[in-house]
């Protein structure tokens, strides 16, 4: 059963790295990057469960704090290189 479970998490991987790499637009493949995070961790949870190796969760935990740091600040940077907000005359802020 948890096989299944790894296997499906790995098809949602693959999912969101195709839309990471097709995406219509630059937040919805930042979305995608994020959703793949998500997974990761998911993954690497079900993987110390299933292998009965708890200090995986560490890891998992210690991914998806990287993670969200890694995705505030991608998102902080492309806030401001928006060229929508630079026509108008507006700064950003």
């Amino acid at each position: 059963m948890m096989f299944a479970v790894m296997a499906a998490l790995l098809v949602t991987m693959l999912l969101a790295l195709v839309r990471a790499f097709v995406g219509p637009g630059r937040y919805n493949r930042i979305l995608a990057i994020n959703n793949f995070g998500t997974k990761t961790v998911l993954f690497v949870a079900v993987a110390g469960f299933l292998f009965g190796r708890p200090e995986f969760l560490d890891i998992g935990i210690l991914y998806a704090l990287v993670n969200f740091v890694a995705v505030v600040a991608v998102l902080r940077l492309t806030h401001h290189d928006d060229p929508v907000g630079s026509q108008n005359g507006e700064d950003g802020a």
